[in-house]
């Protein structure tokens, strides 16, 4: 009598073929599109490995945000495929820098279920990056491609707790008319315009509360950034135009006034 072998349904070999098809299309179109910073397909096939492992649970296996966790959570988590960022040091309507991207992996978002990834290798963050760009043709589009804006050194008077003061005075009633109306005039995020505010993906929206530590990072120099390039997908604007380098750093020290003077009320 015939003993049958049981085989396995996938032999490796065929697994990593299957693998490979997988990414490869991802490669071609980038090829076939003149994608500005094509990667190898090595480097897609390492990003897709660190993607589900560490992204998918929220982010989707197809990247729209919609992963099993990423439904259970607010703000939800970004939709790669619209390839809408909120940050980044480029101007409003571009697409993120690589380092834009790094920064916000290995320094999570605060306030939200983004963790901080600060275990994994530089190679491994630039390839999830790499593979992350597969998820949207905006990546393969050259003119979405803008150099980031030039973002000042923090003033000196910064360390100047007398000049702080004075200036976080002039910031005030620049705060009042651009920042409150969503902010609320404390910064706690309550302004009258933040009830029933949505994003650009319908999904409700609160504006931060500014006296606690930000998404966009703990410096004045990451305020300055998001006051210079806004938030894409939000409500909130860019005021690269609207107001000056020095209104932006004076309404910075506002903003760490409020913060102080909260934490003095805090028992």
């Amino acid at each position: 009598m015939k003993t049958w072998e049981r085989r396995p349904l996938v032999r490796p070999g065929a697994l990593f073929l299957l693998l490979l098809g997988a990414v490869a299309g991802a490669v071609c179109a980038a090829e076939s599109s003149n994608f500005v910073q094509a990667a190898s397909l090595s480097t897609l096939l390492q990003g897709r490995a660190v993607y589900l492992k560490n992204c998918v649970f929220c982010h989707g296996p197809s990247g729209d945000g919609r992963g099993e966790m990423g439904l259970t959570v607010l703000p939800r988590p970004r939709n790669f495929r619209a390839a809408v960022f909120k940050f980044r040091s480029t101007p409003s309507g571009t697409l993120p820098t690589d380092d834009d991207l790094a920064r916000t992996i290995r320094g999570g978002l605060s306030g939200t279920a983004m963790p901080i990834f600060a275990t994994l290798r530089e190679r491994e963050v630039r390839a999830v990056i790499a593979y992350v760009k597969s998820f949207s043709p905006r990546w393969n589009q050259a003119e979405n491609y803008v150099l980031p804006m030039p973002i000042s050194k923090t003033p000196s008077w910064f360390r100047n707790p007398a000049e702080l003061t004075r200036r976080a005075q002039r910031g005030k009633p620049l705060f009042t008319t651009a920042c409150a109306p969503c902010h609320g005039p404390k910064g706690d995020g309550r302004g009258d315009a933040a009830s029933g505010m949505k994003d650009s993906f319908d999904e409700p929206v609160m504006p931060s509360d500014l006296r606690q530590p930000l998404r966009c990072g703990p410096e004045p120099k990451d305020i300055y950034r998001t006051l210079l390039t806004g938030l894409d997908g939000t409500p909130m604007p860019a005021f690269a135009g609207a107001l000056s380098e020095d209104q932006r750093w004076e309404i910075i020290a506002h903003v760490l006034e409020l913060r102080r003077e909260a934490g003095a009320r805090e028992p």
